[in-house]
């Protein structure tokens, strides 16, 4: 039996020393570089997948002779470029996507997805540094580098965008809102200005007006008592008109 046949995850073909072997779980864990006394194992993950917390490891080996094999069994590190190239491409798209959202829903799961984006990209660029200290005359290695930390700005500035946006958005809501609920209140006012203005007539008129037997000379006094009620309705509105202007 394969002394690799403890780790299901290691690509076969990978026939790292001991001294690897004895850093590494029966599980990939995170993007690192796996320092051994001749030899390296760089794992680095797959684009994170919406809705998925498991990570797909992908991991290079660079052997005894300082030649690198990646996951596939293919000598150098192409496939490590091939990762970038779908890093970057995903960025693109979920850059589209902000511009063209109409509704808070869409952000949302954009934001919930480049956070996870965001981190990878970060871990990515740190896993290659940590292998660059080890290989630090690989050219190839160094460009994969920056383009990594060109990624990882990139994925933060993506997922900043859409947490502003969602902001944004909630902020504009806000005001539409209390815009709203101010024109409301005015018209509340104002149909309060209005029956109070015609609460002295209205009560006037029901005493006025009851099945009771009233003195003669009451009856002549109609328009006087309109008068009166919408006098003293003037002057309700005037008080409570200016005592509101005062206020504010």
């Amino acid at each position: 039996m394969s002394k690799c046949s403890d780790f299901p995850y290691l690509p076969s073909g990978f026939d790292p020393e001991d001294e690897i072997l004895d850093q590494l779980s029966n599980r990939p864990g995170n993007q690192r570089c796996v320092v051994g006394r001749d030899e390296l194992l760089l794992v680095v993950h797959e684009v994170p997948k919406a809705g998925i917390p498991e990570r797909e490891p992908l991991i290079f080996w660079r052997r005894q002779d300082e030649s690198w094999v990646d996951y596939g069994g293919g000598r150098g590190l192409k496939r490590l470029g091939d990762l970038l190239d779908r890093y970057a491409k995903v960025i693109d798209e979920h850059e589209d996507v902000i511009d063209e959202a109409d509704t808070a829903a869409e952000i949302f799961a954009l934001a919930r997805v480049t956070s996870p984006l965001a981190r990878a990209c970060r871990n990515l660029g740190i896993a290659i540094d940590q292998t660059l200290v080890h290989d630090e005359d690989n050219r190839e290695l160094k460009s994969f580098r920056d383009r990594a930390r060109e990624l990882e700005r990139a994925s933060d500035q993506l997922n900043q965008d859409a947490r502003l946006t969602l902001e944004f958005w909630k902020a504009e809501r806000s005001e539409e809102q209390q815009a709203s609920a101010e024109k409301l209140n005015k018209i509340v006012f104002r149909l309060n200005l209005l029956a109070g203005a015609f609460l002295p007539l209205v009560a006037l008129g029901g005493i006025f007006g009851m099945n009771v037997k009233l003195p003669g000379f009451v009856d002549g006094w109609f328009w006087g008592v309109v008068c009166i009620g919408l006098t003293t309705g003037g002057v309700i509105v005037y008080l409570v008109s200016r005592k509101t202007g005062a206020d504010s």
